[in-house]
């Protein structure tokens, strides 16, 4: 086996074209819907856990309660739905849309076990709002040292 040895402008190379490459499928796959670089997952999520509950908060602009669905199955939330495009708008000779639309589906591992038949969950102003309570098992109990 050879030995390589990079000196300071090798590894600057080698940099430079690591950027350039990651520029070059940024640029190529921008605007499809898959993970590849630049991509951002949807809906956005926030995770709190609290002491009693586990609270996820999604953005999810121009959904409808009924466009979403959720489930808990064992310690993974999934949070699926559509978001419908309801207009389009042709005028003077041009035709352009910059709303996102279609499925959407994350999936997260919460970091306690929860009461799955006490889930609650709400869409307001574009953010909806899940509250999962811990588990009886998951919440901690204080023990008196006796002295």
């Amino acid at each position: 086996m050879a030995l390589v040895h990079l000196n300071k402008r090798n590894r600057n190379g080698l940099a430079r074209l690591h950027n350039e490459m990651d520029d070059l499928f940024d640029g190529f796959f921008r605007g499809l819907d898959r993970p590849f670089a630049g991509y951002k997952a949807w809906p956005a999520i926030d995770v709190a856990e609290e002491e009693n509950s586990v609270v996820v908060r999604a953005e999810v602009p121009g959904c409808k309660a009924d466009d979403i669905d959720i489930s808990v199955y064992g310690n993974t939330l999934t949070i699926s739905g559509e978001k419908k495009l309801e207009e389009e708008k042709k005028e003077k000779g041009y035709y352009h849309i910059e709303s996102t639309y279609g499925s959407f589906r994350r999936e997260l591992t919460l970091p306690t076990d929860v009461d799955q038949s006490k889930v609650e969950a709400a869409c307001k102003d574009g953010i909806l709002t899940i509250t999962l309570p811990k588990a009886a098992s998951a919440k901690a109990v204080k023990v008196k040292v006796k002295g």
